[in-house]
Protein backbone atom coordinates (compact mmCIF):
# COMPACT_ATOMS: atom_id res chain seq x y z
CA UNK A 1 0.00 0.00 0.00
CA UNK A 2 1.69 3.40 -0.77
CA UNK A 3 2.56 6.13 1.78
CA UNK A 4 0.94 9.49 2.08
CA UNK A 5 1.93 12.83 2.98
CA UNK A 6 1.39 14.64 6.37
CA UNK A 7 2.22 17.81 7.94
CA UNK A 8 3.68 18.41 11.36
CA UNK A 9 5.11 20.84 13.46
CA UNK A 10 8.69 21.24 13.11
CA UNK A 11 11.66 23.07 14.76
CA UNK A 12 10.96 25.94 11.71
CA UNK A 13 7.12 25.31 11.03
CA UNK A 14 5.64 23.30 8.76
CA UNK A 15 7.45 19.94 8.50
CA UNK A 16 6.31 17.58 5.22
CA UNK A 17 6.43 14.14 5.93
CA UNK A 18 5.88 11.17 3.68
CA UNK A 19 5.26 7.91 5.36
CA UNK A 20 4.29 4.40 4.40
CA UNK A 21 1.90 2.76 6.62
CA UNK A 22 2.96 -0.27 8.70
CA UNK A 23 2.69 -3.56 6.68
CA UNK A 24 0.45 -6.10 8.77
CA UNK A 25 2.40 -8.66 9.96
CA UNK A 26 5.45 -6.72 9.70
CA UNK A 27 8.69 -7.35 11.94
CA UNK A 28 8.96 -3.74 12.97
CA UNK A 29 11.49 -1.08 12.28
CA UNK A 30 11.26 2.26 10.27
CA UNK A 31 13.89 3.42 7.97
CA UNK A 32 14.07 7.34 7.21
CA UNK A 33 15.44 8.57 3.68
CA UNK A 34 17.00 11.82 4.24
CA UNK A 35 16.99 13.62 0.65
CA UNK A 36 20.01 15.14 -1.39
CA UNK A 37 20.34 19.21 -1.01
CA UNK A 38 18.92 20.70 -4.17
CA UNK A 39 21.35 22.35 -6.15
CA UNK A 40 19.75 23.16 -9.55
CA UNK A 41 17.80 26.79 -9.60
CA UNK A 42 14.60 26.69 -8.55
CA UNK A 43 14.19 23.37 -7.61
CA UNK A 44 13.60 23.50 -3.49
CA UNK A 45 10.09 22.65 -3.91
CA UNK A 46 10.73 19.53 -6.11
CA UNK A 47 13.19 17.94 -3.63
CA UNK A 48 11.04 14.71 -2.54
CA UNK A 49 10.75 13.75 -6.30
CA UNK A 50 11.26 10.48 -6.58
CA UNK A 51 12.01 9.58 -2.77
CA UNK A 52 7.90 8.28 -2.34
CA UNK A 53 8.36 5.50 -5.01
CA UNK A 54 11.55 4.96 -3.26
CA UNK A 55 9.55 4.67 -0.03
CA UNK A 56 6.92 2.83 -1.08
CA UNK A 57 9.53 0.12 -2.59
CA UNK A 58 11.63 -0.33 0.19
CA UNK A 59 8.34 -0.46 2.32
CA UNK A 60 7.02 -3.05 0.35
CA UNK A 61 10.57 -5.44 -0.65
CA UNK A 62 11.81 -4.68 3.50
CA UNK A 63 8.26 -5.27 5.56
CA UNK A 64 9.02 -2.31 7.21
CA UNK A 65 7.34 1.54 7.50
CA UNK A 66 9.71 4.05 5.72
CA UNK A 67 9.33 7.55 6.22
CA UNK A 68 10.88 10.62 4.15
CA UNK A 69 10.66 14.09 6.12
CA UNK A 70 11.24 16.90 3.36
CA UNK A 71 13.55 18.86 5.69
CA UNK A 72 13.43 22.65 6.33
CA UNK A 73 13.49 24.96 3.03
CA UNK A 74 12.63 22.25 0.76
CA UNK A 75 8.93 21.01 -0.72
CA UNK A 76 7.01 23.20 1.26
CA UNK A 77 8.69 22.55 4.60
CA UNK A 78 9.04 25.97 6.75
CA UNK A 79 12.15 27.82 7.27
CA UNK A 80 15.74 27.72 5.54
CA UNK A 81 18.76 25.30 4.84
CA UNK A 82 21.13 25.35 7.19
CA UNK A 83 23.14 22.27 8.63
CA UNK A 84 22.26 22.41 12.35
CA UNK A 85 18.53 23.10 11.35
CA UNK A 86 18.48 19.95 9.04
CA UNK A 87 19.77 18.16 11.76
CA UNK A 88 16.96 18.92 14.44
CA UNK A 89 14.63 18.36 11.61
CA UNK A 90 15.65 15.05 11.32
CA UNK A 91 16.35 14.89 14.94
CA UNK A 92 12.41 15.92 15.46
CA UNK A 93 11.88 12.50 13.09
CA UNK A 94 13.75 10.46 14.74
CA UNK A 95 11.87 11.21 17.96
CA UNK A 96 8.91 11.07 16.62
CA UNK A 97 9.22 7.47 14.80
CA UNK A 98 11.44 5.63 17.14
CA UNK A 99 10.66 6.51 20.52
CA UNK A 100 13.30 5.40 23.15
CA UNK A 101 13.46 2.24 22.05
CA UNK A 102 12.38 1.79 18.71
CA UNK A 103 14.35 0.04 15.84
CA UNK A 104 15.13 2.49 13.37
CA UNK A 105 17.78 3.14 10.15
CA UNK A 106 18.78 6.17 8.38
CA UNK A 107 19.64 6.13 4.87
CA UNK A 108 20.96 9.70 3.20
CA UNK A 109 21.65 10.36 -0.43
CA UNK A 110 24.24 12.74 -0.92
CA UNK A 111 24.91 15.91 1.68
CA UNK A 112 21.78 13.72 3.26
CA UNK A 113 24.33 11.18 3.91
CA UNK A 114 27.08 13.67 6.04
CA UNK A 115 23.27 14.78 7.83
CA UNK A 116 22.27 10.80 8.37
CA UNK A 117 25.30 9.94 9.50
CA UNK A 118 25.74 12.68 12.02
CA UNK A 119 22.33 12.07 13.54
CA UNK A 120 23.51 8.20 14.15
CA UNK A 121 26.95 9.10 15.50
CA UNK A 122 24.36 11.10 18.12
CA UNK A 123 21.59 9.42 18.66
CA UNK A 124 22.34 5.40 19.94
CA UNK A 125 18.61 4.89 18.77
CA UNK A 126 19.78 4.75 15.46
CA UNK A 127 20.65 1.01 14.91
CA UNK A 128 22.75 1.75 10.89
CA UNK A 129 22.89 3.98 8.86
CA UNK A 130 23.74 3.98 5.15
CA UNK A 131 25.84 6.44 3.44
CA UNK A 132 24.39 7.05 -0.77
CA UNK A 133 26.93 8.81 -2.74
CA UNK A 134 27.42 10.99 0.56
CA UNK A 135 30.57 13.32 0.30
CA UNK A 136 34.20 12.50 3.08
CA UNK A 137 34.70 16.51 3.90
CA UNK A 138 32.32 19.36 3.44
CA UNK A 139 34.84 22.17 3.35
CA UNK A 140 34.91 22.96 -0.13
CA UNK A 141 31.52 22.81 -0.24
CA UNK A 142 31.47 26.35 1.88
CA UNK A 143 35.14 27.53 0.76
CA UNK A 144 33.06 30.52 -1.14
CA UNK A 145 30.79 31.30 1.55
CA UNK A 146 28.83 33.94 -1.16
CA UNK A 147 28.99 31.91 -3.55
CA UNK A 148 27.40 29.02 -2.14
CA UNK A 149 24.84 30.64 -0.30
CA UNK A 150 23.98 32.36 -3.89
CA UNK A 151 23.34 28.79 -4.99
CA UNK A 152 21.01 28.30 -1.99
CA UNK A 153 19.01 31.06 -2.46
CA UNK A 154 18.72 30.27 -6.27
CA UNK A 155 17.62 26.62 -5.60
CA UNK A 156 14.95 27.94 -3.43
CA UNK A 157 16.31 26.28 0.08
CA UNK A 158 17.15 29.77 1.29
CA UNK A 159 14.15 32.27 0.78
CA UNK A 160 14.30 34.60 3.97
CA UNK A 161 15.94 37.68 3.13
CA UNK A 162 19.17 38.48 5.13
CA UNK A 163 19.10 34.79 6.11
CA UNK A 164 21.47 33.68 7.71
CA UNK A 165 22.32 36.52 9.67
CA UNK A 166 25.97 34.95 10.06
CA UNK A 167 27.44 33.53 7.25
CA UNK A 168 30.47 32.07 8.56
CA UNK A 169 28.66 30.14 11.32
CA UNK A 170 26.13 28.67 8.51
CA UNK A 171 29.20 27.92 6.91
CA UNK A 172 31.21 26.40 10.23
CA UNK A 173 27.92 24.42 10.88
CA UNK A 174 28.57 22.33 7.71
CA UNK A 175 31.75 21.60 7.55
CA UNK A 176 31.14 20.33 11.33
CA UNK A 177 28.96 17.27 10.18
CA UNK A 178 32.41 16.20 9.40
CA UNK A 179 31.46 12.79 7.52
CA UNK A 180 34.74 11.08 8.98
CA UNK A 181 34.64 12.02 12.52
CA UNK A 182 30.75 10.69 12.35
CA UNK A 183 31.90 7.33 10.87
CA UNK A 184 34.66 6.92 13.55
CA UNK A 185 31.62 7.18 16.00
CA UNK A 186 29.24 4.77 15.05
CA UNK A 187 30.56 2.35 17.48
CA UNK A 188 29.88 -1.36 16.60
CA UNK A 189 26.78 -0.36 14.15
CA UNK A 190 26.66 -1.32 10.52
CA UNK A 191 27.43 1.51 8.19
CA UNK A 192 27.07 0.79 4.32
CA UNK A 193 28.62 2.73 1.59
CA UNK A 194 27.21 3.31 -1.71
CA UNK A 195 28.74 5.12 -4.23
CA UNK A 196 29.01 5.31 -8.26
CA UNK A 197 32.00 4.55 -10.12
CA UNK A 198 31.54 7.34 -12.34
CA UNK A 199 30.15 9.86 -10.05
CA UNK A 200 31.34 13.23 -11.26
CA UNK A 201 29.98 15.41 -8.07
CA UNK A 202 31.64 13.57 -5.03
CA UNK A 203 34.43 11.51 -5.86
CA UNK A 204 34.79 7.46 -5.38
CA UNK A 205 37.65 7.84 -3.06
CA UNK A 206 35.24 9.89 -0.33
CA UNK A 207 33.06 6.50 -0.16
CA UNK A 208 36.44 4.49 0.49
CA UNK A 209 37.33 7.32 3.59
CA UNK A 210 33.98 7.33 5.20
CA UNK A 211 34.39 3.66 5.01
CA UNK A 212 38.00 3.16 6.08
CA UNK A 213 36.91 5.92 8.69
CA UNK A 214 34.06 3.07 10.29
CA UNK A 215 36.78 0.98 12.39
CA UNK A 216 34.61 -0.87 15.02
CA UNK A 217 31.42 -2.01 13.12
CA UNK A 218 30.51 -3.98 10.11
CA UNK A 219 31.02 -1.82 7.09
CA UNK A 220 29.62 -2.73 3.78
CA UNK A 221 31.58 -0.73 0.80
CA UNK A 222 29.61 -0.89 -2.46
CA UNK A 223 30.61 0.56 -5.69
CA UNK A 224 28.50 0.68 -8.58
CA UNK A 225 30.28 0.14 -12.13
CA UNK A 226 29.14 2.69 -14.52
CA UNK A 227 26.54 4.77 -11.97
CA UNK A 228 26.78 8.37 -11.42
CA UNK A 229 25.72 10.86 -8.58
CA UNK A 230 21.89 10.39 -8.79
CA UNK A 231 21.59 6.69 -7.19
CA UNK A 232 18.04 6.88 -5.89
CA UNK A 233 16.23 5.13 -9.03
CA UNK A 234 19.41 2.82 -9.96
CA UNK A 235 17.77 -1.05 -9.42
CA UNK A 236 21.16 -1.69 -8.54
CA UNK A 237 21.39 0.42 -5.61
CA UNK A 238 17.92 0.00 -4.61
CA UNK A 239 18.55 -3.80 -4.35
CA UNK A 240 21.15 -3.11 -2.33
CA UNK A 241 19.49 -0.79 0.26
CA UNK A 242 16.59 -3.69 0.65
CA UNK A 243 19.57 -6.47 1.23
CA UNK A 244 21.52 -4.48 3.81
CA UNK A 245 18.24 -3.67 5.92
CA UNK A 246 17.16 -7.32 5.78
CA UNK A 247 20.66 -8.44 6.87
CA UNK A 248 20.82 -6.32 10.05
CA UNK A 249 17.14 -5.82 11.04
Amino acid sequence: MPGHWRVVEGGAGALRIYATPTAAGSPGGVVVLCHELPRDPDVATDAGRGYPALADRLAEECACRVVVPMLRGTSGSAGDFSARGWLDDLAATVDEEAGSDGQLWLIGFGFGGATAMRTAARDERVRGVASVAGPADLTALVANRAHVLERCRRSGVISTPGFPEDPDGWADEIVALAPLDAAAHLGHRPLLVVHGSDDGEVPVAAARAIADAATDGPVDLRVVPAAGHWLRADPRVVATLVGWVERHR
